[in-house]
């Protein structure tokens, strides 16, 4: 399907290859020793391709002018027989006047007659008997002759002849390359593992990448760890770096909090790029780092609505929660980043300890590295609960009520929300954040102390299903549903509900 420039550009790449090949043989990696065997130059397609066609032939093949001069004998005559046409027709011109006299003879063209002699009325009597008449004009005749109609054979034939052979030598041109497809395939490969060393290499040199520890131990330690694109996008200032120590130990969930654009999402998302990173062979934006190896990583970050498949974001989250639960391992990093707010402050406070609880806990639960971000403050009572469970904070400066972030991450949890200072940075009238600041004032001098950390949250038995019954259970046991009619179906429901009642009434 490859067309005439296509060949072009193709040839232009091959051409490369012979150099790139000389600065691999310099090599002493055994990685770049395999590439260098690997890669064929393929010098001669390239020659192939470089007899075959034009430098800038034309994008389609009708036009034709793609076969370069000198290829093909038969398109070199066919090319001449074109391009010498008009010489040709001029020179037949020049013999016809001097044999007849017929001092303003001329041959014209036209698309109904072809190539025609044209005489004014005034030289037709001088006018040959070989002249064949094909039209008569107010101001003169028009001729033909055996001479001129093969000229003109010669000529009209010979373009689209060699539109013709152009295009079969081009298509015979594909074969023969097509036909050496494992070579250039071969090659390729090389050359794009070739192209992503290199853009790893690079990235790593210019950015001040480390070499990371890879090996099969649980650790996550990253020192002065940085964003690989963010720290990009800040043009004018410097990225602050982060530590991060993670394990299956005592480090095993770190719940991070802190406010909205203090840098949240930026630390944890850095933390599984740079395991990400480090596990596809490639140096990190850091100054030191120790990647024990993990089978996947997790994430649950910003939420997007699927509006056209009725589902809100609060049910795009648990669906991803869901998916996250079912499929860690132990060996897995998991990213939360702010879970349950798509729902009433209880529920999804609910919701995020108990996930938190399911994820740190390896005995009943998953046991994996976790990053989770939160609003919910109340989650940080965890630390001590639950092992392995850390809390830190974005650093955040406050003069009063003006906020700095710091970007720094440190242990222990926010000392407060600051969202009404966010508000305003984000542009909310004064107005607006005063009277918001009147009202939490407000709020915190009437609201009894948060009933939430006063909560037992291991004492709420209430909210656990009752048992069932071992006598429903050997019911349903005994059941065969393939068999059950509809309305034998109805009677067992109706059988079971009264059983149940009487046990629970009991």
């Amino acid at each position: 399907s490859a067309n005439p420039r296509d060949m072009i550009a193709f040839e232009s790449s091959l051409s490369m290859l012979p150099h790139i090949k000389y600065i691999l043989s310099e090599m002493t990696s055994p990685l770049l020793k395999e590439l260098y065997e690997d890669l064929d130059t393929l010098e001669d397609l390239c020659t192939l391709i470089k007899d075959a066609i034009q430098e800038d032939p034309p994008l389609a093949m009708k036009e034709g002018g793609i076969i370069r001069d000198g290829y093909n004998p038969e398109v070199d005559k066919l090319r001449s027989a074109k391009s010498d046409g008009k010489d040709w027709l001029a020179k037949l011109e020049s013999d016809e006047r001097e044999k007849t006299g017929i001092k303003n003879l001329k041959i014209k063209y036209n698309k109904v007659f072809g190539y025609y002699l044209e005489v004014t009325n005034s030289f037709k009597d001088q006018v040959p008997d070989y002249y064949i008449r094909k039209q008569t004009l107010t101001t003169g005749e028009r001729y033909i002759t055996q001479e001129l109609k093969e000229l003109e054979n010669k000529i009209l034939g010979a373009h689209e002849r060699l539109i013709a052979l152009e295009h079969r030598l081009f298509n015979e041109l594909l074969e023969s390359i097509g036909a050496q497809l494992d070579r250039i395939q071969r090659t390729a490969n090389a050359v794009a593992e070739l192209d992503v060393l290199a853009a790893l290499a690079q990235v790593a040199a210019e950015n001040n990448y480390c070499r990371p520890t890879v090996d099969e131990s649980d650790q996550l330690t990253i020192v002065e760890g940085r964003h690989p694109v963010v720290e990009q996008m800040l043009k004018g200032s410097l990225f602050v770096p982060n530590d991060t120590t993670l394990n299956c130990g005592e480090d095993r969930c770190l719940i991070i909090t802190g406010p909205n654009m203090a840098g949240k999402s930026t630390y944890m998302r850095q933390n599984a790029l740079i395991a990400l990173m480090a596990q596809i062979g490639s140096f990190v934006p850091a100054r030191e780092c120790h990647v024990g190896v993990v089978d996947a990583i997790f994430t649950r970050i910003g939420a997007s609505d699927d509006l056209s498949a009725g589902q809100s974001t609060f049910m795009v989250e648990m669906t991803e929660v869901a998916e996250i639960l079912k499929n860690a391992t132990s060996r897995s990093l998991v990213v939360l980043d702010e879970i349950g707010r798509g729902t009433s402050t209880f529920d999804g406070m609910s919701i995020a300890r108990a996930v938190v609880e399911h994820i740190s806990d390896p005995a009943k639960g998953l046991g994996c590295k976790t990053l989770f971000a939160t609003h919910y403050h109340e989650l940080t009572d965890l630390e001590g609960t639950i092992s392995g469970v850390k809390n830190y904070n974005i650093a955040v400066k406050k003069r009063g009520e003006d906020i700095t972030f710091l970007r720094r991450i440190v242990r222990g949890p926010a000392d407060d929300s600051y969202g009404i200072e966010v508000a305003k940075l984000a542009g909310l009238p004064g107005t607006v954040t005063r009277r918001a600041h009147e009202v939490l004032r407000a709020l915190e001098a009437t609201a009894p102390k948060n009933k939430v950390e006063q909560m037992d949250f291991d004492a709420l038995q209430e909210y656990n299903s009752p048992a069932v019954p071992s006598e429903v259970l050997e019911k349903l046991d005994a059941l065969d549903v393939e068999t059950l009619t509809p309305i034998e179906a109805l009677n067992f429901l109706y059988e079971l509900k009264k059983t149940l009642k009487g046990s629970l009434n009991g």
